[in-house]
């Protein structure tokens, strides 16, 4: 049974955990997820100055988001799922929680930076792409949809 509550500063380590296996899960080079290690390794202060959710299934942490305010709107930054869990409707749960708590504050879009892998996920939840960011990362260009959906 899943259970989603608030994130706690004392779960950085596993929180980073589940962060660096849910992005090693689609095969990146095992150098680019070195660099991107500082991005996804989370220390206690950041769960203490931003709103993150826990996804628990049997007691145990499995996934987790970020809701921020961005210009405006909603946002969803760091949403994670444990590999072996990918597909299994977890996602689906932490970013329909997002979508209720966004609408509940009276925002009127959500919108998130999606990893290209991504896409197809947030697509099938309503999301479309309204823009990128596009940066080089040793000589290969990687795109970053901007996604947004309609509150």
């Amino acid at each position: 049974m899943i259970s989603l509550r608030r994130a706690l500063p004392e779960e950085a380590a596993i929180l980073s955990q589940i962060a660096f296996a849910a992005k090693s899960y689609w095969g990146y080079p095992e150098r680019w997820m070195e660099q991107w290690k500082p991005q996804l390794t989370f220390n206690s202060k950041y769960f203490e100055e931003n709103e993150s959710w826990v996804a628990e299934l049997n007691g145990i942490s499995v996934a987790f988001y970020t809701l921020l305010e961005k210009d405006g709107n909603a946002w969803v930054e760091d949403l994670w799922v444990s590999p072996e869990l990918i597909g299994k409707g977890i996602g689906k749960s932490l970013f329909l929680h997002a979508l209720n708590i966004s609408r509940q504050r009276g925002f009127k879009k959500l919108q998130l930076e999606a990893d290209p892998n991504a896409v197809g996920f947030y697509e099938k939840m309503g999301m479309y792409k309204i823009g990128e960011r596009q940066y080089e990362l040793e000589g290969q260009l990687r795109i970053l949809p901007k996604m947004e959906i309609t509150l």
